[in-house]
């Protein structure tokens, strides 16, 4: 089956990818595709509402299976008022490039003692068609707490900016140095446990 993986990150569309590659499930990218020229606004308030509405937004462009994510950054110890939430990238209502993310999040890290634990809280939708939705924000799928810190380590692939100030828990390990891979286990298998389910029409919602 086909699915259309409604992100223009190419990272995220090649980690997805490797995760979804023991189902009988072909990604197609937003870059195969030539009507994904504009971008949903995302103005939900969490992941799963964003997810939603840009499922939805792609749904109604191409009208073929798409399923699109959304994640929020949880940072303890941090005051609710400065969380950043779905709005990992915008501060100051203004976005960030990479570089500018690292630098900024780091600065965090700096304020909170050199290092503060920290986690992906992530969603999904997947639209079928116009009558079979399914939706899922379960922890698994967000690949546990790790540590946000305030050294940098060099980081050549581009997508994920916060990965070179991103240490596991357990091994001390930058996640640029595979040290996320214990937190892509868990994570991978939640994404696999969901599509799993929904592609047999377990946990089936109705579409709005």
């Amino acid at each position: 089956m086909e699915l259309i993986y409604g992100t223009g990150n190419p990272a995220k569309f090649t980690v997805m990818e490797d995760y979804l590659k023991e189902l009988d499930v072909t990604l197609i990218s937003l870059n195969e595709l030539s009507k994904a020229e504009e971008v949903p606004v995302e103005t939900g308030r969490t992941p799963l509402e964003n997810a939603r509405l840009k499922a939805e937004y792609y749904y109604g462009i191409f009208h073929k299976p798409v399923f699109s994510c959304d994640s929020g950054l949880y940072i303890h110890g941090l005051p609710q008022e400065e969380q950043p939430g779905i709005h990992v990238r915008n501060v100051g209502g203004r976005r960030l490039s990479d570089r500018e993310m690292t630098a900024y999040y780091a600065g965090i890290a700096r304020r909170l003692g050199g290092k503060c634990l920290a986690e992906y809280r992530n969603a999904v939708c997947l639209l079928m068609n116009s009558g079979e939705r399914y939706e899922y924000e379960g922890m698994d799928i967000g690949g546990g707490s790790f540590y946000l810190v305030d050294r940098a380590k060099e980081q050549k692939e581009e997508g994920f900016p916060l990965d070179c100030i991103s240490v596991d828990i357990v091994t001390g390990s930058y996640f640029v140095d595979d040290g996320q891979l214990q937190c892509m286990a868990s994570q991978k298998e939640g994404f696999v446990r969901f599509f799993r389910n929904a592609l047999s029409g377990i946990d089936r919602m109705p579409a709005s």
